[in-house]
């Protein structure tokens, strides 16, 4: 019976190949990849879903199946290292299982695992750099000062024990600026100009940051606890690298083109692209103050928030609906999309062109 099983699975896989190369879509890839699944064969359901993501980059389905793929096939080395730090532990070997669960995107077993390590080894600056990149994605995401603070404090603890980290200097100098501590920023910028003299970007950004006022005295508490109740950052950022910026320009003008396209759509008023404390408008939008772009922030990030807190997943998109029509809403992470309409409106179209606008951005962030 099992014999006759597999030789199935194998006739339904050849058949699947076949599809795949003469009418391709996001399901059908989904389908060869789950047979791969059953058959063990993870190298191959990686290499499907990836061709797959190339095809339709859009797909959630896809994402899905590459992110499961992705955990099986780390499972096993997880699990190795997991044994090895049971018989004779080590920073090393912290590190190697930090950076796997950084490749699964699985953030909480990132901290989890970084702060086991401070706890068996307090004065490894890796641990602490690593963990403080967690938390500092996460408030960048989320705007949430309990992260910014931990952030800050653990890029405080790993210079303590590496002064000459560079990184952890550049993300120190940059959270802070960001959150209006200026002159605790031009500190840490300094000794970073030390470090790194031949630094263009670094002397520039040093230059424009010592002509800006600041106060004798930060509270970073009231600071971080600002920006959350702003619902933004108060700077955006100080040390830009050039190739950076070269590329963020190419996909800032693709992503104005599709909110252009999102604008000209029957019954949209208004439309916009949020990233971060940055927005893109189309419309009858006048200017950084409109109400609009404060309620989608708003809104949001409630949303994402609500569903975080409830352990129900994540919410990705929605509508809400009032007098002033519908206000249609898709985001990840920093990146919000939005657009007011008309009562009536197409929101199942209008939703789905700003998922789109919003994957493509991601996508481009990633490459």
């Amino acid at each position: 019976m099992k014999l006759l099983n597999r030789l199935r699975i194998w006739k339904e896989l050849r058949t699947l190949e076949a599809k795949v190369r003469e009418t391709p879509s996001p399901s059908t890839f989904v389908d060869l990849g789950q047979v791969y699944i059953n058959l063990g064969m993870l190298n191959e359901t990686l290499a499907a879903a990836d061709e797959g993501l190339r095809l339709f980059p859009n797909s959630a389905e896809l994402r899905k199946l590459l992110k499961f793929a992705k955990r099986k096939q780390l499972d096993g080395r997880i699990k190795d290292l997991r044994q090895r730090l049971n018989k004779a532990a080590s920073p090393k070997l912290y590190r190697e299982l930090s950076q796997l669960y950084v490749d699964l995107g699985d953030s909480g077993a990132v901290q989890g695992t970084c702060e086991e390590c401070i706890r068996r080894f307090p004065q490894d600056a890796a641990a602490y750099l690593m963990l403080a990149r967690t938390r500092l994605s996460n408030f960048y995401r989320d705007l949430t000062p309990r992260d910014g603070l931990e952030a800050v404090r653990n890029l405080q603890k790993a210079i303590e024990f590496e002064p000459g980290n560079v990184t952890a200097l550049r993300l120190l100098t940059e959270v802070l600026y960001r959150t209006g501590a200026a002159r605790s920023s031009l500190t840490s910028l300094q000794r970073l100009r030390q470090l790194e003299p031949q630094d263009n970007e670094i002397a520039l950004a040093l230059d424009s940051l010592r002509t800006q006022p600041s106060q004798s005295y930060e509270d970073l508490d009231v600071l971080f606890h600002a920006v959350e109740a702003a619902g933004r950052l108060a700077h955006g950022p100080l040390i830009r690298e050039v190739s950076r910026a070269t590329n963020e320009e190419g996909a800032v003008g693709h992503i104005r083109e599709a909110l252009a396209h999102i604008a000209e759509l029957t019954g949209v008023r208004k439309a916009t692209y949020i990233r971060g404390a940055k927005a893109l408008v189309k419309g009858d939008i006048k200017d950084g103050r409109d109400s609009f772009l404060r309620v989608v922030r708003v809104v949001a990030k409630a949303a994402q928030r609500a569903a975080r807190r409830m352990d129900i997943g994540n919410f990705s998109k929605g509508v809400m609906d009032g007098a002033f029509g519908h206000i249609c809403v898709c985001c990840f992470g920093d990146v919000v999309a939005a657009v007011l309409c008309e009562a009536g409106a197409p929101t199942d179209q209008i939703l789905t062109d700003l998922q789109e606008l919003v994957a493509s951005s991601l996508c481009e962030r990633e490459t």
